[in-house]
């Protein structure tokens, strides 16, 4: 699916393409963050897309917004003559744009346009590394062409050639009809019916994995992948940039006492995130579903880091995650507040909080000795009798290292454990492998 680099669309480093960003603010619509705000996020946003020559952004107050061409008469003059004054080739609309908007302000403007949901899925086709995510992209940004086919797009073919999956008739086929299309959406999707087979195969390895899992989870670009890289000594890809992790990373940590851990970094959150991305990062939620332990990582430096914890606590909703798993929050990026800053006298009051700085480390120690205290307190004491026949059942339990006492029984052996429900889960759906073996 790649264009011919000359076909313009988002350049090569070498020429890059010049690009303004938009929040169009709706006169009475009630909105989650203000619009300056909502202007720096899409800002950061277009930061994150490889090949841009950021020229700027500002906010477009709207008294309405016009079914043919989302601006008015007047408007769409001012931002002409913009776009024209600065050669800008890419505008970015930080919000939903009709097919017959984005067609209509494409010719009126003579440059490429994106909306959020395309720049966040061309950000994701950039990121993707799996094979699961790079297919569940691909079939999310076939989904999206295919509401937006409209006719007249020979007007920006060769314009519209270059930019990843959402690029237009260069890349993607746009001008094919809906059956060429719902084709390729039918291959991807038998593609992923393989590759969800083999997810299923990963999943059971990770249940045989003994140790707790603890998944650190937070808005993009809250600094988990530093925090990561900080605990693990791996080498995340960690930039101050949005969606710089969008595939699972796991890795091993001893805390101090000793307990062994699995660490999990995934994908940042983000507001208004497309519905059909979910599904693309299916293994990254997978390992916040199945944590014992789920790290809330939050910018508390940011100006919008309330409204960035709110959408995090719904997204969690959302997958499911239960309210029996513990939630720990690290406030991070301390170092790039002033030692007076009320949140961190608010951070030293509330239970579960702890103020940190994964850059240089600072306030780690004692949030990692509360994550084992939570580990250990999550754990409760039952008696397991396990068959003459379920050696690799008993051998799980003991490199998970949950076994106080073992006694011979009648029918093979009774043991002790103290586990958490996570590490129960794991162990039941073990041992059900192991039934349907011997099945």
């Amino acid at each position: 699916m790649s264009g011919d680099p000359g076909d313009t669309g988002i350049e090569t480093a070498a020429r890059p393409t010049r690009a303004l960003v938009l929040h169009p603010d709706l006169r009475g619509r009630t909105a989650a963050r203000p619009a300056e705000a909502a202007l720096e996020e899409a800002t950061a946003l277009a930061h994150a897309l490889p090949g841009i020559d950021l020229r700027g952004g500002q906010v477009v107050r709207l008294p309405r917004a016009h079914p043919g061409t989302l601006f008015g008469s007047g408007k769409l003059e001012e931002l002409k003559a913009l776009i024209a004054e600065q050669e800008i080739g890419l505008v970015l609309v930080d919000g939903p744009v009709s097919p017959v908007q984005q067609r209509n302000l494409e010719k009126a403007w003579g440059v490429k346009l994106l909306d959020r949901t395309g720049l966040i899925l061309e950000i994701f086709a950039d990121r993707a590394r799996t094979r699961d995510g790079v297919l569940q992209v691909e079939l999310a940004a076939l989904s999206y062409q295919r509401t937006r086919l409209v006719r007249a797009w020979t007007h920006l073919e060769r314009q519209r050639g270059g930019l990843g999956f959402v690029g237009g008739p260069g890349e993607t086929q746009i001008e094919a009809d809906r059956r060429a299309i719902d084709t390729q959406m039918v291959r991807l999707k038998r593609q992923l019916e393989k590759v969800a087979r083999t997810r299923e195969l990963h999943r059971a390895a990770r249940r045989r994995v003994p140790y707790p899992v603890v998944a650190l989870v937070g808005y993009t670009n809250a600094g988990k992948s530093t925090l990561f890289n900080r605990l693990t000594g791996a080498d995340v890809m960690a930039k101050d940039m949005l969606f710089a992790t969008l595939d699972p990373t796991m890795r091993a940590v001893r805390l101090e006492g000793g307990l062994e851990v699995i660490l999990s970094d995934t994908v940042g959150f983000i507001s208004d995130l497309p519905p059909q991305l979910v599904a693309a990062f299916r293994a990254t939620l997978e390992e916040v579903l199945e944590a014992d332990l789920i790290v809330h990582v939050r910018d508390i430096a940011h100006p919008e880091t309330e409204a960035q914890a709110a959408d995090v606590a719904a997204i969690l909703a959302d997958l499911g995650v239960g309210e029996d798993v513990p939630v720990l929050e690290f406030w991070n990026k301390i170092d790039l507040l002033p030692p007076d800053d009320p949140a961190l006298a608010v951070a030293s009051r509330r239970e579960g909080v702890f103020a940190v700085s994964a850059l240089s480390g600072a306030g780690l120690a004692p949030a990692l000795a509360a994550v084992a205290g939570l580990l250990d307190a999550a754990r409760r004491r039952e008696t397991l009798v396990l068959g003459h026949a379920e050696g690799r059942a008993r051998a799980w339990l003991f490199e998970a290292g949950v076994v106080e006492d073992e006694a011979p029984g009648e029918d093979g052996s009774v043991l002790t454990v103290t586990w958490s429900a996570a590490q129960r889960r794991r162990f039941e759906a073990l041992r059900g492998e192991g039934t349907e073996g011997s099945g």
